[in-house]
Order: structure tokens, then sequence, then C-alpha cells
């Protein structure tokens, strides 16, 4: 999931047992990379992240962007899925929340588990399908599906 150098980093700024954080969550907002949603009488206000530990925030920013080059996992995946809509950037940024991941293998003394590619395309199986349905019909196609045995 992550380099050498990268899980070296991490492990020295948090320390292998996170015993100073009690939820993924507070170890995301220590880093900075707690989503924000701030919303006022209807009114959408900057979503903008604050300084937290800078030097643990970049590394991981930098490791969401070499994880939307890797083409067989599902934080690549993870991150193509969300550049699509949200651009590159935001999409790196969104893909180092992975931190709560490392925040949960740390502490059950796990591996993480790849979901994989297809995962995005199993867990939208119908609507992919009735998009490509509706593509193939604008192309002036007539579509009947029958499921494959």
């Amino acid at each position: 999931m992550v380099g050498r150098r990268t899980a070296e980093t991490v492990l020295a700024e948090i320390d292998p047992t996170v015993d100073a954080f009690r939820s993924p969550e507070a170890l995301a907002k220590w880093v900075d990379l707690a989503p924000g949603h701030h919303e006022s009488a209807g009114k959408r206000l900057s979503g903008r992240t604050i300084p937290g530990n800078r030097s643990l925030r970049a590394v991981l920013v930098e490791a969401g962007q070499a994880a939307g080059r890797t083409k067989a996992t599902y934080v690549g995946a993870q991150y193509r899925h969300m550049a699509r809509t949200k651009g590159p950037k935001r999409a790196a940024v969104i893909v180092a929340t992975l931190v709560v991941d490392l925040w949960y293998m740390l502490t059950r003394q796990q591996a993480d588990v790849d979901l994989g590619v297809e995962y995005f395309d199993q867990r939208d199986h119908e609507r992919i399908a009735r998009q490509a349905i509706k593509r193939l019909e604008g192309l002036g196609y007539q579509v009947t599906l029958n499921p494959a045995s």
C-alpha cells in the first residue's frame, strides 16, 4: 500500500502503538485530513483544511498521488474515481485519508486487505448497466439484457 520510506515516516510521527489517538477520526484530525463541512443557513462555506502535522500530511498526500498511478489496486481505483469529478489534487488529499486505514491496521495488528480494482463497478453494478443501456439506445441500438449463467 505504501512504500518503505512513507511507512517509516508515518510510524516515526504517530508512534506504532497509536495510543495517543482514541479513534481514527482523531488521527485524521491531527494530520488535518478530516473532511470539513461548513454550512450556515444553507450556504456552503469554505471546506479548506487547517494546518495540522504538515510533514505527515505531505507524506500522505504524496502517497495518495503515487497510489493514483497504480493500476491494480483499490486505492488507485479510488483516486481515479475521485479525480474524474474533484480533480487530481483534491483526489490525492481524499486518498491520503488512508491514514484511517493505518490506524486500524496498527490497532488490530492486521495487514491491509485490498478490495480490488473492480470494487466500484461491483458496488454500482445496476447504475453502470443503466448508463450503458441509455448510451447504446442513444446511439440507435435496441438493448435487451439477459443475465449470464
